[in-house]
């Protein structure tokens, strides 16, 4: 088999949930010998070098990268060719982010090879393959990673009908729509008349990696809109209800919007995510918005470490209690769950137990790679 997958961002830069998702698929296909084709889009920070990477530990076959488009450098094209159409024919651009030059490229790597699948990651891209000729046999599959249409509620020109139809004309352009939660299997399917396959995030179990603590609380986040609020919060509402004896470290991108405090360390890249959360306690998801699974919360339970959140840091888990994950909204109780967690080695030992029951249950990589050899007809 031979597979087209695009992916936008760099997989192997590790602190985004996203991209851990994208790595995980690409050493699914890695561990099925499927012969694998890369497309990713060209940033300062996403490289040819980048792409050699992914080869050098035999990702892919192939890597390509879309083309850069600097839109303040190119404000007259862009208003020409993808603006001013937009508005005629009253698209909305949300559901978009193809540019100037990526259908051409993306459509010449389609049109030197043959796949039997090509995969697209988010709903945002299904652009690069609509119309296309050059497609030949190849069954279409959309990795959707969310729901949009609930991202996009907060937006000017927020019409649920009109956004929620979009999104769902675009999935039914596919063959096959991989979700990564049963809440979004469930409402899609409601909608679109095709396979519906649920694929949820899946990692080596490592329980028996912990080493000695460096680190009493470790949040692990991207700089979106979701994770900016959910650290603005934390370190408003619980941080000063902590001891300032418990060690903090904020890993990712988010640790930019984090103020400088004597007992946090800011770890902006780390080449090895898995070390830190070996030498971890407690994990932290305290969202308060966004959809979809929390790929950060799993990485933890990977671990058996527990994990206290909020009621979004549960989202797209099986099984909402008896996971690992302790939740709450009031910050005295967040605050609470952590020193009791902190103090009470029955209690560590139980939450930590429930955290590797539900792990190997629901995001063993056993489980999901069945799902998935289904899902890709092996």
């Amino acid at each position: 088999m031979k597979i087209l997958y695009f992916y936008p961002e760099n997989p192997l830069h590790k602190t985004q949930g996203n991209n851990a998702r994208a790595l995980a698929l690409l050493e699914y296909f890695k561990t099925r010998n499927i012969e694998t084709d890369f497309v990713g889009v060209a940033t300062n920070i996403f490289t040819e070098k980048e792409i050699d990477k992914l080869k050098e530990e035999k990702l892919i076959s192939n890597g390509y990268l879309l083309p850069i488009f600097i839109r303040k450098k190119n404000k007259l094209k862009y208003f020409f060719y993808q603006s001013l159409p937009n508005r005629i024919t009253r698209k909305i651009g949300l559901f978009d982010r193809t540019r100037i030059g990526h259908f051409e490229a993306f459509n010449n790597v389609l049109k030197e090879n043959e796949y039997d699948v090509v995969l697209i990651s988010y709903v945002y891209w299904s652009r690069l393959i609509k119309k296309s000729p050059n497609l030949k046999n190849s069954r279409l599959i959309i990795d959707t990673h969310d729901f949009l249409t609930s991202q996009f509620q907060k937006k000017k020109k927020f019409q649920l009908g009109r956004f929620f139809q979009k999104e769902i004309e675009i999935l039914s352009a596919f063959d096959k729509i991989l979700v990564i939660s049963p809440e979004e299997k469930y409402v899609f399917s409601q909608f679109v008349d095709k396979e519906i396959a649920l694929a949820t995030h899946a990692l080596p179990s490592k329980n028996n990696s912990k080493t000695e603590s460096k680190y009493d609380l470790i949040y692990v986040a991207s700089d979106n809109e979701h994770n900016i609020a959910a650290v603005n919060w934390f370190f408003e509402n619980v941080y000063p209800l902590l001891s300032k004896s418990i060690k903090i470290a904020v890993i990712g991108k988010i640790s930019q919007y984090v103020g400088e405090f004597e007992n946090v360390e800011k770890i902006s890249f780390i080449e090895n995510l898995d070390t830190a959360y070996q030498q971890s306690k407690i994990a932290l998801c305290p969202m308060l918005s966004g959809t979809g699974v929390k790929i950060k919360v799993i990485e933890a339970l990977s671990f058996g470490i527990p994990v206290v959140c909020n009621e979004r840091g549960i989202d797209g888990l099986s099984n909402k209690t008896n996971n690992g994950c302790l939740v709450t909204n009031d910050p005295n109780e967040f605050a609470e769950y952590i020193h009791k967690l902190l103090n009470d080695e029955d209690f560590y030992a139980q939450i930590s137990s429930e955290a590797t029951s539900f792990f190997n249950n629901f995001h063993s990589l056993e489980a999901n790679y069945k799902l998935l050899d289904k899902v890709f007809g092996l």
